[in-house]
């Protein structure tokens, strides 16, 4: 039995890659066709998803963002304290909210939230035949349904990375003020000389892959679902796991690339 089990997850694994694969050069090609004018993007599906993923998204990342970058500056006060500097905490705000929580927690967030809308109503389109319909029209539905909810993401997430960053900044800075006794304009001087336009950017270039891998994976485990109401809600559960993993090991991947490279 332990073998059958093996056997049959080494399979899965294989046809998840398999599929990821199809999907994502769909996807790539139906991107290549807007690029050379061949196909047109929907605008109006685009701006109805930004909205949905983006805008509606920008307060609950922003409160997320505050909460944990206060939490980590109260800890980490708590701690240098120990050593009688109080100070660096700045400089830790600064670096860790613009590099790696603020995208880390927005992309958890999209995926959490937007990535299982994303496999809710790609199932549902698989349940009423959507898909089939478009194909017989001459339409090709990976460039009408799924590109403008890809793009959205991507265009998106720097944008809520960046707003999760700032939030997570206000947020230490409260704390820092209030719980670690140092002078608001000192706090700011502090946070001037230690962010540099490195971390932001390294930050931005996270986002767009992240806020990708998250509609890929939610586009596949949509095209997954079958005629059931238990299919669906199991491939959205999937989803959001799978997303959220893989937005995880994405970003301890780009930290130790980063690191290697020196930026």
């Amino acid at each position: 039995m332990p073998f059958d089990q093996l056997g049959r997850a080494i399979i899965g694994a294989g046809q998840d890659i398999f599929n990821a694969n199809v999907v994502q050069g769909r996807i790539i090609t139906a991107f290549a066709r807007t690029m050379t004018f061949q196909a047109p993007l929907r605008f109006p599906s685009f701006v109805n998803q930004f909205e949905q993923i983006v805008l509606r998204a920008i307060p609950i990342v922003a409160l997320i963002s505050l909460v944990v970058g206060a939490i980590i500056t109260q800890q980490t006060i708590l701690q240098l304290r120990n050593f009688g500097a109080v100070i660096p905490v700045v400089d830790l705000a600064a670096i860790l909210m613009f590099r790696e929580i603020g995208v880390l927690l927005a992309a958890i967030m999209v995926a959490g939230r937007s990535g299982s809308a994303i496999t809710a109503e790609v199932g549902a389109m698989r349940m009423r035949e959507e898909f089939d319909a478009l194909r017989v029209m001459g339409v090709d539905p990976y460039q009408a349904l799924l590109l403008p909810r890809i793009v959205a993401l991507v265009v998106g997430l720097p944008l809520l990375a960046f707003v999760g960053a700032m939030s997570g900044s206000v947020g230490a800075a409260i704390v820092a003020v209030v719980y670690g006794d140092i002078p608001f304009d000192t706090f700011i001087g502090r946070l001037q000389d230690a962010m540099s336009i490195k971390s932001v950017v390294v930050g931005m270039i996270k986002a767009p892959v992240m806020a990708f891998l998250v509609g890929l994976i939610a586009s596949i485990e949509g095209l997954k679902v079958e005629g059931s109401s238990e299919s669906s809600g199991r491939r959205t559960t999937s989803s959001v796991v799978k997303s959220i993993f893989i937005v995880i090991v994405a970003d301890g991947l780009f930290a130790v690339f980063f690191a290697a490279i020196g930026v």
